[in-house]
């Protein structure tokens, strides 16, 4: 077994020296376990993919990703194809993924799990053509990606003062969304929404569950539609998140799908994982079942 350890040096909280911290544990538990590994500090955004991929073609058939739910995807992403398995060792902002995988927080723990734990498939979303593990979202949920993503401070405080500078100045689209459904009917809509959100697991991260249903590994994505409301009231609301009632919102949709379209009035941006994109007006939805192989706790 070859083993590729990727770290993401701008995950978390920056501290003066933890890049160079995690690199000496992950250099001490491969040697401490006998695994064959390289250990790569993955500079700047897209960076992930690129390494993954010229690591695949070199053999490598084991990833451990050091990072956030966007180092994951930009990993896990190019693995699918190939089906090799996927580590984690928690260390973004929100870690959503990792949070729903019941994943260790102790770096040495997890890393131990990422490379020796039991293998569970979980399902990818995808979002015109970009794959997904955790959350993507339109509307205000992208807007929030792309202020959260250009700000120092991080974590739960960092999202909400993204929040409090965004809200005031958002004005909510009008979006129409088919699905074909699941277990239930399938389901046409035409409305604005303050934000649509497509879970392949139940939170954003932080425990900020914004579909309480959704489960990574039944072959369906929760789409999650709320309403327009206005800035107070989405102040107001948005602890629903923590009391796991999005879903309960008055005016809220909730419906689990297979795969549909959504479609503004124009061009539409939306986020995978927190990483935004500019997508076409018409977004095309899909789920892959057990496509991802991670390892997690026995």
């Amino acid at each position: 077994m070859r083993v590729a350890i990727i770290i993401n040096p701008d995950a978390g909280v920056h501290r003066s020296g933890a890049v160079a911290a995690r690199q000496a544990l992950a250099h001490d538990v491969l040697r401490t376990t006998g695994m064959d590994g390289q250990v790569v500090v993955s500079e700047g955004r897209g960076r992930g993919r690129e390494v993954t991929r010229a690591m695949v073609e070199e053999g490598f058939d084991t990833f451990v990703v050091w990072g956030g739910d966007g180092t994951i995807n930009e990993v896990a992403s190019q693995l699918v194809p190939h089906g090799i398995p996927l580590g984690i060792v928690p260390a973004g902002s929100g870690n959503g993924l990792a949070r729903e995988l019941g994943l260790d927080w102790n770096p040495r723990r997890a890393l131990d799990t990422a490379l020796r734990g039991r293998v569970r498939r979980i399902d990818a979303g995808e979002l015109a053509g970009h794959l997904f593990f955790n959350v993507a979202g339109i509307g205000l949920d992208a807007k929030l990606a792309l202020a959260f993503d250009a700000r120092k401070q991080r974590g739960l405080r960092g999202y909400a003062a993204s929040l409090l500078h965004e809200l005031w100045a958002y004005n909510p689209g009008c979006y129409t969304v088919t699905t074909d459904g699941s277990t239930t009917d399938g389901l046409a809509i035409n409305r604005k929404a303050l934000l649509i959100a497509l879970a392949n697991t139940r939170q954003y991260g932080n425990r900020a569950v914004i579909a309480p249903l959704a489960k990574p590994d039944d072959g369906l994505l929760e789409l999650v539609v709320v309403p327009p409301l206005s800035p107070v009231l989405t102040l107001w609301h948005a602890s629903r998140l923590f009391t796991r009632t999005v879903h309960r919102l008055p005016g809220a949709v909730m419906h689990s799908v297979r795969g549909g379209r959504i479609a503004g009035d124009g061009p539409l941006t939306f986020h995978v994982d927190g990483e935004v994109v500019v997508g076409p007006s018409t977004l095309s939805v899909r789920v892959h079942p057990g496509v991802l192989a991670v390892r997690v706790p026995t």
